[in-house]
């Protein structure tokens, strides 16, 4: 039977990830968020650390487009948001740092694991994914959000995005859950009825909102709309495809 754990952070990751054959990335605001968005459009994307001075060099070295600070951008710059991916011509290849969510899956990557980015856009697909691999322990990582002091803050969406996962894995299939990942699942469950609104409402989503990035809240909270699943090859997330429904949605009533 297949293993699912949580964690939370690069601490979590490297405990919960250890022996883990599949270590799934969750940070919704906004590094997987962006990073399904521009695997939708064939990108490839470079995850790198954040505010590392080599960045700019590195993606000259690897002919990719450096994805500024969120703040910093202007027209017709790729940052962070999600939203400018949408609003510029498709690129080939973008190096995207972040503090959580780039750095977690790098570490990850390095140590010889499958890591998959998972939002709220996409987690059905990357369920749906993962059932078809021969992955025997799956560890699904909420990347939280760093304080100013370095601390980590748990964000609700990461847990969210998280349990959302574990739910849809679970209903794929018999899997052994872990206390921790059941706990991210209910706390999936208690918003799953309204999880645009939610999303909008946490301290994240409201943080976003006041900055002016309203659209990028917007686009995390297009709710299991996306059949990409980014999976990360060498060092660069590829997009792969979900878009076959498994045995266990077949059953369901198709939506009006």
């Amino acid at each position: 039977m297949r293993r699912l754990r949580f964690g939370w952070g690069l601490s979590g990751a490297e405990a919960a990830g250890a022996d883990a054959d599949v270590v799934v990335v969750v940070d919704v605001l906004s590094f997987t968020t962006t990073l399904t968005v521009a695997v939708e459009t064939g990108a490839e994307v470079l995850p790198y650390r954040w505010a590392d001075q080599t960045a700019a060099r590195h993606a000259a070295d690897r002919d990719a487009v450096l994805a500024v600070g969120r703040s910093v951008a202007g027209p017709g710059d790729i940052s962070l948001s999600p939203a400018t991916i949408r609003a510029n011509p498709p690129v080939p290849r973008i190096l995207l740092p972040s503090p959580n969510g780039s750095t977690i899956s790098l570490l990850t990557g390095a140590r010889g694991a499958t890591v998959v980015g998972a939002a709220l856009r996409n987690f059905s697909a990357v369920a749906r994914w993962i059932a078809r691999t021969q992955a025997r322990a799956v560890a699904v990582i909420a990347a939280g959000e760093k304080r100013e002091d370095g601390s980590l803050r748990l964000a609700d969406e990461d847990l969210w995005g998280a349990g959302a996962v574990i739910t849809s894995l679970r209903a794929a299939e018999a899997v052994d859950v872990s206390p921790e990942a059941e706990v991210a699942a209910a706390a999936y469950a208690a918003v799953e009825q309204d999880l645009p609104a939610a999303l909008h409402a946490c301290e994240s989503g409201r943080e976003l909102i006041e900055m002016g990035f309203a659209h990028d809240v917007d686009i995390a909270a297009e709710v299991d709309r996306c059949l990409a699943v980014p999976v990360l090859t060498g060092d660069l997330f590829v997009g792969q495809s979900a878009s076959l429904k498994p045995s266990w949605l077949a059953s369901k009533p198709s939506e009006a």
